[in-house]
């Protein structure tokens, strides 16, 4: 039997949620609309349905699964089926079908370790506190500085994309979603900080970009000292705001009053890499970096985003006043968008994206239309909140050239901005709450994009197109979008052009006061575990407006009633909880990170194909250290990146009682990395 761990209701570690994201889950959710919850979408689907089929059970509420190919709107139910071709034994006697996973599953296991397959090779690309920039001192945890974080690699490192240089190198962008000050200093004071422990904190968030080439003879990832490229972001680094929303009065400061320029970027969670070569990144939890030292505000536009407290987690209004809300009201705003980094440039000025909209992003990925227009997938990761999309008004410029690079960074500028609502199909008397499928076998239905604004236009009434795009959640409460389990990265398979969701969990669903209940496309009161999302728009055009939906999995232990894969035999599948970050590997495998795992194992990565015979076959790729996350997952034909997000971040740890001593190993203190695995023989889906 695992041992247990001190955590939280939905997996997470007490001290990670105080840290990260301000104890989120522990107050009340900000979205107190009444708008339609997906898991009753999902109940009401199955409540027009028949009986259940025999020993088809399934949880869906907060990890929406389903088989594809089931009642999705006519006109695009055949296209949305998905391949179930079998496959002929290999020499070896093996029945592969086409995902090419053939690894052993790692069993759940809380090592101090990296845990891979057999046939598998592994080694830290870079860690908190390696040299990014030229001159940066030797990391001596004892000894930090803010001068040599500024040159370091930062803290917490989430997502990280790689963008092709040639010749086996690489340009890598980490993001460093937030600081653990408990486990950066010996006797930390979180009551009394420092200030040069605050502008260490400071220096350790925003973002890395870092050359990277392949050894061959080792075959491991090596990071090189690259005073062309590499680059250090971090809270004081200038950006600009660009799009219909940037100069607004609502963005408007003391010390920018033009409301175009702003300093640093922080709560960085998942991104993406554009097809013209820049990383893209999302600020999410930024609601508790900032104080009020005034009275408490009421107002929806700063109270639907959280509800800052006298004081922040890290005290850093002690030190610059535009943390605190009371000295300067529209710093709040100035937070919770999509920034865009141009890694071939070290002196580009970073971008935050107005026209992508305001909310907690976890990240933003994109995909090209026939037409050449972008369409950018984002999800707000926040209890009953939105999944959004944005479609460009203009289209790519084909090639590498800095040139056309320039002109494709203004497509995420000028576009329409789009929220979700999703519909379901079947009787709601079959959605109960305990996740049980409906007698079509299934959780699916159909969904709409609503049209919040376009440019200077809003499309929502009542609201601007500047509020929609700053207080973009209350303008898609208004217009009556779906309230989902905290959908996090979203991406579309580049075989199927399928779009997959991950919804890491919601525990309030169907437990809280007042707090929306089961539906079919959210199926499951309590949802500890997740789901992950799949839908189709219409045509297979990213830019429709209309698209059909399935729960893929839902997630948690297969022995248990209340779990779905796809529809693949449940005694063959790896357990899976609280999905996070997804990505594909060649053949359309979706692979996917978890963050929180609340079956009392390490976090970990994972691997199921999502077409063929094997479709649902959930396989455990690897383990994390104890206490930390897995993110950032980055697929390669050769290699797997990982990034490992705050190991050690265990109850009753601190830098001056640590309970791992990953990477370094001995009395060495934990440090979040970039690892490589890669496999002896052969590539990563043979």
């Amino acid at each position: 039997m695992l041992p247990l761990l001190t955590q939280n209701h939905h997996g997470r570690q007490a001290i990670t949620c105080q840290y990260r994201c301000n104890n989120a889950c522990s107050h009340d959710a900000p979205n107190t609309s009444d708008n339609e919850y997906f898991g009753d979408v999902v109940r009401d689907v199955v409540r027009r349905r028949g009986m259940l089929k025999a020993g088809a059970v399934f949880a869906a509420a907060g990890a929406g699964v389903t088989a594809l190919g089931g009642t999705a709107a006519a006109d695009t139910k055949d296209q949305f089926a998905p391949d179930t071709k079998d496959q002929a034994v290999d020499a070896q006697g093996r029945r592969p079908g086409r995902d090419g996973l053939n690894f052993d599953s790692v069993a759940p296991n809380t090592e101090d370790r990296i845990v891979t397959p057999e046939g598998y090779d592994q080694a830290v690309v870079i860690r908190w506190g390696d040299a990014v920039l030229p001159g940066a001192p030797r990391f001596d945890f004892d000894k930090q500085t803010a001068a040599a974080q500024a040159k370091q690699f930062g803290f917490n490192n989430d997502f990280c994309g790689l963008v092709p240089l040639g010749w086996n190198r690489w340009l890598m962008g980490s993001n460093h979603e937030y600081t653990s000050e408990t486990f950066m200093f010996k006797g930390y004071n979180a009551d009394n900080p420092t200030e040069e422990q605050v502008r260490i904190g400071w220096a350790g968030h925003g973002f890395s970009v870092v050359v990277v080439e392949k050894d061959f003879w080792s075959g491991k990832l090596v990071p090189r000292l690259d005073r062309h490229y590499n680059r250090r972001i971090t809270v004081t680094t200038e950006f600009a705001f660009d799009g219909p929303a940037a100069g607004s009065k609502y963005l408007q400061t003391s010390v920018d009053k033009t409301g175009r320029k702003v300093f640093g970027t922080f709560g960085n969670c998942a991104g993406g890499v554009t097809p013209w070569g820049t990383i893209l990144s999302g600020e999410e939890n930024f609601d508790g970096y900032y104080a009020n030292s005034g009275t408490a505000s009421t107002d929806p536009r700063v109270t639907r985003y959280g509800k800052p407290g006298k004081t922040s987690t890290r005290k850093w209004e002690r030190f610059d006043k535009r943390f605190d809300i009371a000295q300067e009201p529209n710093e709040f705003n100035r937070s919770g968008w999509i920034v865009e980094i141009d890694p071939h440039d070290p002196r580009s000025t970073p971008v935050k994206h107005t026209a992508l909209g305001r909310f907690k992003h976890e990240g933003c990925t994109i995909r090209v239309a026939r037409d050449g227009r972008v369409v950018a997938y984002m999800g707000d990761d926040e209890r009953f909140d939105y999944v959004y999309k944005f479609v460009s008004n203009g289209r790519i410029r084909h090639g590498n050239s800095q040139r056309a690079r320039e002109e494709n960074k203004k497509l995420l500028s000028d576009g329409t901005l789009y929220v979700a609502k999703f519909t379901g199909d079947s009787p709601a008397s079959e959605i109960d709450g305990s996740g049980k499928l409906p007698s079509d076998g299934e959780f699916d239905g159909t969904g709409e994009w609503i049209p919040l604004a376009n440019g200077n236009k809003s499309f929502v009434d009542g609201f601007t197109a500047e509020e929609v795009y700053v207080f973009t959640r209350l303008a898609a409460d208004k217009v009556g979008a779906t309230k989902m389990d905290r959908p996090e990265d979203i991406e579309a398979n580049p075989k199927t052009g399928r779009v997959y969701a991950a919804l890491t969990n919601n525990t309030d669903r169907g437990v809280a006061a007042g707090k929306e209940g089961p539906t079919e496309i959210n199926p499951r009161v309590n949802n500890k575990h997740g789901h992950v999302l799949e839908w189709e728009e219409r045509g297979n055009d990213p830019t429709a407006t209309k698209f059909s939906w399935k729960l893929f999995l839902v997630c948690g232990d297969p022995s248990s009633a209340d779990t779905y894969f796809g529809g693949y035999d449940k005694t063959q599948v790896s357990p899976i909880s609280c999905p996070d970050n997804v990505a594909f590997d060649k053949r359309g495998n979706l692979w996917i990170s978890t963050d929180g795992n609340a079956l009392k194992s390490n976090d970990g990565l994972f691997a199921v194909p999502t077409e063929g015979r094997y479709r649902g076959r959930v396989k455990q790729f690897l383990t994390v250290p104890k206490g930390a996350e897995t993110c950032g997952p980055v697929i390669e034909n050769d290699f797997v990146l990982v990034s490992v997000q705050h190991p050690g971040e265990l109850t009753g740890a601190s830098a001056d009682n640590p309970l791992s001593h990953w990477p370094d190993g001995g009395n060495s203190q934990p440090r979040p990395s970039v690892v490589a695995v890669w496999p002896r023989r052969g590539s990563i889906c043979d």
